[in-house]
């Protein structure tokens, strides 16, 4: 995250009324390295709304593993190519090939510029053993609850406009009348799947908390977007404020000169 900043001179001694007046700072890191977050949440708890949101505030880079195991393959890379030798057999990837996919592309400069919003990574407990070894590790995990209950209720009412490819929910999100006949459901928004999913979202979850509960942050998902992303700047903010003593001062003091931002 960059910003320009004023910063006020030296104006100790005799210096004329005119050069303590605040300049234009030249540019600078607002914080003193790029943010690291991870992101979990259940099926239909709202984390690709919030992953979204948090993107455009933040300027991380979004990485999605599955995404990224999908453009490596596609772009044969060698991580890539071993995926595809494991995927052709219709086997699991394994963890350490994964893991050489994430640590490559956290090491390219756009991360390290602007750092990184892992999303729904690592799953299991052995993935995130495998990624602390190789010092991959956030500042704040993020995980988005939401009552199983509610969670089936959205799954089950959502219906997909084949035509616009909008998504509809019978409850929150009703469809025009004269488009209802030609909605269709997705094969696994059913119950039962529903169930099944979000139990072994449960007991990944579960498993992965073992390596962050000293950052962990659990956000209820049970809220408006808007009060959920809300609760999740408050969290970024305060991981932004921790790493530069001067974001810190001017999330308390925004009217100070050294806290004036210019948007060139």
């Amino acid at each position: 995250m960059i910003q320009q900043r004023l910063q006020a001179p030296n104006c100790r001694g005799r210096a004329p009324r005119l050069a303590c007046r605040p300049q234009r700072a030249t540019r600078v890191a607002v914080s003193a390295g790029p943010m690291k977050v991870m992101i979990a949440g259940a099926p239909a708890a709202g984390k690709g709304t919030q992953c979204a949101r948090i993107l455009e505030k933040y300027n991380l880079v979004h990485i999605s593993v599955g995404d990224l195991l999908r453009d490596q393959v596609k772009n044969g890379t060698p991580a890539g190519k071993k995926a595809k030798d494991f995927m052709d057999q219709g086997v699991l990837v394994p963890d350490e090939v994964v893991v050489e996919m994430v640590k490559s592309r956290l090491a390219q400069r756009d991360v390290e510029i602007n750092g990184w919003l892992l999303d729904g990574y690592p799953r299991s407990a052995s993935q995130a053993q495998a990624i602390e070894k190789e010092g991959i590790r956030p500042d704040v995990f993020l995980l988005i609850e939401v009552p199983d209950s509610i969670l089936i209720d959205r799954v089950v009412g959502r219906r997909l406009d084949p035509v616009s490819g909008e998504i509809y929910h019978l409850k929150f999100k009703p469809p025009p009348k004269e488009i209802e006949g030609r909605l269709t459901i997705r094969s696994d928004d059913t119950e039962e799947k529903a169930k099944t999913r979000l139990q072994t979202h449960h007991s990944n979850v579960d498993a992965v908390l073992g390596y962050y509960k000293d950052i962990t942050v659990k956000i209820d998902g049970n809220r408006s977007m808007d009060a959920v992303f809300n609760d999740c700047t408050k969290v970024l903010d305060a991981v932004l404020a921790k790493k530069d003593p001067l974001e810190e001062f001017c999330q308390q003091v925004p009217e100070a000169d050294e806290c004036r931002v210019y948007t060139d």
